[in-house]
């Protein structure tokens, strides 16, 4: 049973007109990066409730959370009318298992992401006892358009503090947008694309790989990997594919 607290927004900030992210002051359980919680609000006597992963490091102090409004959504367009000094219900105690600590050892770790999903993986890079596990991470962040792409400030912070060691793949599917790939992770996997652009190989015997996102770019993208020789990863048998599924 989930056990609710009250949270009370600090801030907001808004990417786009649909694309949002709000900072929350709550005493939540500590987790662990790659994590989620569940936000939620009172409709018609009813706690409509969703998951969101944190976007902030453990050590910060305001809980992050990354959104996109969604016209039949039952919470998202609530959560987009919120305002600092505005409350909302949050899980005390945190979700999942797309961390660092389910992840077997390897030279490099990639990142895919698309939209929201990010969330996680910036929680990960944002904490600084997780540059000590692999040589190089790799960031592959897939939109539909240019100004969907969210933390662009800060993933250029993270290029600029650890220049060898992170890279930054970024992908706009409908439009051309300079320094970005256009088309989808998996095709561009297929085709080198990717792995061109980070200017490092995938391969299973020195690549983990997370995936978070969408469910067709997650099933095609594990399809691409297992293609190339890696495989799901499971606590009974370990593999080189990690995977978060939130719907």
């Amino acid at each position: 049973m989930t056990n609710w607290i009250q949270g009370k927004v600090v801030e907001r900030i808004d990417w786009n007109e649909r694309l949002f992210s709000l900072k929350v002051d709550a005493p939540v359980d500590p987790f662990v990066a790659g994590q989620f919680g569940k936000l939620g609000l009172e409709q018609g006597g009813e706690r409509v409730q969703r998951a969101y992963s944190y976007v902030n490091a453990p050590h910060q102090p305001l809980l992050e959370f990354l959104a996109v409004t969604v016209d039949e959504g039952e919470l998202s367009p609530k959560l987009h009318l919120l305002n600092a000094g505005d409350e909302l219900m949050i899980s005390s105690r945190p979700n999942g298992f797309l961390t660092l600590d389910e992840v077997p050892a390897g030279r490099e770790l990639w990142m895919f992401a698309t939209g929201t999903a990010v969330g996680p993986f910036l929680s990960i890079l944002q904490s600084e006892d997780c540059w000590d596990r692999y040589e190089s991470f790799i960031l592959v962040y897939a939109v539909r358009h240019s100004d969907d792409l969210a933390y662009l400030e800060l993933i250029q912070s993270i290029v600029a503090k650890h220049p060898q060691q992170f890279r930054f793949v970024p992908i706009v599917s409908r439009e051309d947008h300079e320094g970005s790939l256009r088309g989808r992770i998996p095709e561009l996997l297929k085709q080198g694309a990717i792995q061109e652009k980070a200017e490092l190989p995938i391969k299973p015997a020195r690549s983990q790989t997370m995936i978070c996102g969408n469910p067709d770019m997650i099933r095609d993208t594990t399809a691409v990997l297992e293609e190339m020789g890696l495989r799901k990863n499971l606590r009974r048998t370990p593999g080189q594919i990690t995977v978060e599924k939130y719907w």
